[in-house]
């Protein structure tokens, strides 16, 4: 049981770590009609010590000035014996920057079922509900109303895309809200990977090399589990440039748990954008 607990955590996690990629080319000011897809839908392959687990998708719809999300994820480990399925959604406006509206996460296990939602304004979220109502946890570091200001829920990091600015995309901290706990990512530039293709794309075949750290800020228990994650130098994402829509696709994302090394590796990566052709990668 308790090694359910920690997969389910590390899971969400991993997820969050992949959701969180695209941001780390860290995107100036951006207006939506020239600067954004108005479609691009990823398939990863989600694997525990080497054994394949599961999948993730996700899917981006930009349309004028608003956008709309989905994720879904799904775990089966152990033949079957612990299952974790979850469904994400976030809405939000396009403009001089990409401001979430709402976001909801749906999930259930082998273990229970629940759900998440939170609402935004003034960049800040606004409200938040739980089902089932979550228990107080008395030794858990308490929320406090600062603590939901300036943060981005984890769907909506894919929207930011790069527009190959100056710098190292590898360089940047960014706050997370996922409902529950407040945590920071941070970026760091560690080298570079050859990347794989089934059929050549066309696009360079370098990936850069991002360490991330995950720095926990409150909403967590100090347990022996937050200890591990946070002291965690494992976790790394592989960043692959697309320069023909300027922006960087999370190529591979590894991180150490206590049961053994998480990771997604991107299999399928569909990019439409007007005016465009329409953007393959198959690893």
């Amino acid at each position: 049981m308790l090694q359910f607990a920690r997969l389910a955590r590390g899971s969400r996690i991993l997820l969050c770590v992949g959701s969180l990629a695209l941001l780390a080319a860290g995107a100036p000011a951006l207006t939506a009609a020239d600067n954004w897809s108005s479609s691009m839908r990823v398939h990863y392959a989600v694997e525990i010590n080497g054994f394949d687990v599961g999948s993730f998708e996700y899917e981006s719809q930009a349309e004028q000035q608003s956008y709309s999300l989905t994720g879904s994820a799904r775990l089966s480990i152990l033949l079957g014996a612990f299952t974790w399925e979850g469904e994400t959604r976030s809405f939000g406006t396009l403009g001089g920057e990409v401001k979430p509206a709402s976001f909801s996460f749906d999930y259930k296990s082998s273990l229970k079922t629940g759900s998440t939602s939170f609402a935004f304004a003034d960049d800040a979220v606004t409200s938040i509900t739980q089902q089932p109502p979550p228990v107080a946890i008395p030794e858990a570091i308490p929320l406090r109303e600062d603590h939901l200001k300036g943060v981005i829920d984890p769907l909506t990091a894919l929207m930011v895309l790069s527009r190959g600015s100056p710098g190292n995309p590898c360089q940047r901290r960014i706050a997370i809200f996922d409902g529950r706990e407040r945590f920071d990512l941070v970026f760091s530039y560690k080298g570079e990977v050859h990347v794989s293709e089934l059929t050549a794309s066309g696009q360079p075949g370098v990936a850069l090399l991002c360490k991330v750290r995950y720095l926990p800020i409150a909403g967590h228990k100090v347990d022996a589990d937050t200890q591990f994650m946070a002291a965690n130098e494992g976790i790394e994402v592989a960043l692959r440039p697309i320069p023909a829509v300027n922006l960087f696709v999370p190529y591979s994302i590894r991180i150490p748990t206590r049961i053994g090394i998480a990771s997604l590796q991107s299999k399928r990566v569909e990019i439409i954008t007007p005016g465009k052709p329409q953007i393959a990668l198959l690893h």
